[in-house]
């Protein structure tokens, strides 16, 4: 493998056969920026260039979180515009880790949520550390979940209550997360990567072509889900920048609670003006009116 290059968001290294990949910004709860993404991604892909590699493992640095999701700082910056610099990289590393041709673990060693649950769902395998809790926040930070919730939730855990965890925000211990499919296995947090790495050894003796093949037979009817990544990622682009996703952030960033009901009150009043128009026929040129209109 050609000589390692410098990473500043994350940590790389290939150990007894097995590529580790370590979210490197723990005073974020290692929430990920544009070159976080770029990172993990180009550091995914140079599994490829040593076919000695078994598997990669995905990680967060430090005890406290896996990944909180995006950087606010970081998407504060998005809008219509520039949206598909972030939505293309989300997607870029999904397509990565899903086409390599090794399994790929998400190791949750803590918070796991938004964005960085959606990564820990583009992994073949996930095991987490029995204090771990995994969710969907988008809903609460004026967000859409669109670039791997929305399609491998409700396949993993069935329809309602993917519409519960993406609607309702709501979040699930480890435990619950193994109940309901949406991990394999919890551990205590001291024996997370022991077990890891007992599934690591384990495909070790395994036949590579085998595993290759799996895979990708395995990813067959998801992958024919990619028109909705497309989908979802437009609807995103349209998110990015709004007056909603502006209050939702910046109230969490701020520590306080996002007041969207505003946004519902001034839709009401539009919506009221719109009626009214209809009821006065101002949707006529004004000689075709009715008359004492």
């Amino acid at each position: 493998m050609p000589a390692k290059p410098k990473y500043t968001d994350i940590l790389f290294e290939v150990k007894d056969q097995v590529a580790w990949v370590t979210i490197n910004r723990p005073r974020v709860l290692n929430a990920f920026r544009e070159q976080t993404l770029d990172q993990m991604t180009e550091a995914l892909r140079r599994t490829r260039e040593d076919p000695t590699i078994v598997c990669a493992v995905i990680t967060g640095a430090g005890d406290k979180a896996f990944s909180a999701g995006g950087d606010f700082y970081a998407m504060r910056r998005l809008n219509f515009a520039n949206s598909y610099m972030w939505n293309d990289r989300m997607q870029g590393l999904a397509m990565t880790i899903r086409g390599l041709p090794i399994p790929v673990i998400a190791m949750i060693n803590g918070w796991c949520m938004g964005g960085g649950h959606e990564v820990a769902l583009w992994c073949d395998l996930a095991i987490a550390a029995d204090d771990v809790v995994l969710g969907q926040t988008g809903a609460r930070v004026g967000a859409c979940p669109t670039v791997g919730a929305t399609q491998y939730l409700p396949r993993l855990i069935g329809e309602r209550l993917a519409r519960e965890m993406i609607f309702c925000a709501r979040r699930f211990t480890a435990k619950e997360a193994v109940d309901i499919g949406l991990i394999n296995k919890c551990v205590p947090r001291k024996a997370l990567r022991a077990e890891t790495l007992k599934w690591c050894e384990a495909m070790k003796g395994h036949s590579a072509l085998t595993l290759r093949m799996t895979k990708k037979s395995l990813n067959f009817e998801s992958d024919l889900l990619y028109a909705s990544w497309q989908h979802g990622m437009e609807l995103l682009a349209h998110v990015w920048g709004s007056e909603e996703a502006s209050e939702g952030m910046d109230a969490f960033l701020a520590g306080r609670a996002p007041d969207f009901n505003k946004f519902r009150a001034r839709d009401r009043k539009a919506l009221a003006e719109y009626l009214a128009g209809f009821a006065r026929d101002l949707n006529a040129p004004p000689a075709l009116r009715r008359k004492g209109r």
